[in-house]
């Protein structure tokens, strides 16, 4: 029961080049973002599409598969934790950034 505790899974679409960086040590970071689209009625009977963005970070093995496989516009579907990140920018305002690290990938799109 424990793993159900920040869990998200998402499916969806890629919206940009993945961005792949190399850390000391050799360790690797994917990050993307992902989009992804609900479909529903309005009361005039109109179809509306709502699409939400994702920020999508991936260390590793999960970076090394983004690095290979992923691209812009394919489909993916993705497991992962919601984590939160705050700062203070030089201007001493305080930023705010919520992103999911993925920690497994399917590819849908040939």
């Amino acid at each position: 029961m424990n793993a159900l505790r920040n869990k998200v899974q998402l499916i969806g679409h890629v919206g940009q080049e993945p961005e792949i960086k190399i850390l000391e040590g050799g360790k690797k970071l994917a990050k993307l973002t992902l989009a992804t689209n609900e479909v529903y009625y309005n009361d005039k009977k109109e179809k509306v599409t709502d699409t939400q963005w994702h920020n999508i970070t991936a260390w590793g093995k999960t970076a090394e598969i983004i690095e290979n496989f992923v691209s812009k516009g394919k489909e993916i579907a993705l497991e992962g934790k919601l984590t939160y990140r705050t700062w203070e920018d030089s201007n001493g305002e305080k930023k705010y950034f919520t992103e999911i690290v993925a920690n497994e990938l399917l590819l849908l799109s040939k």
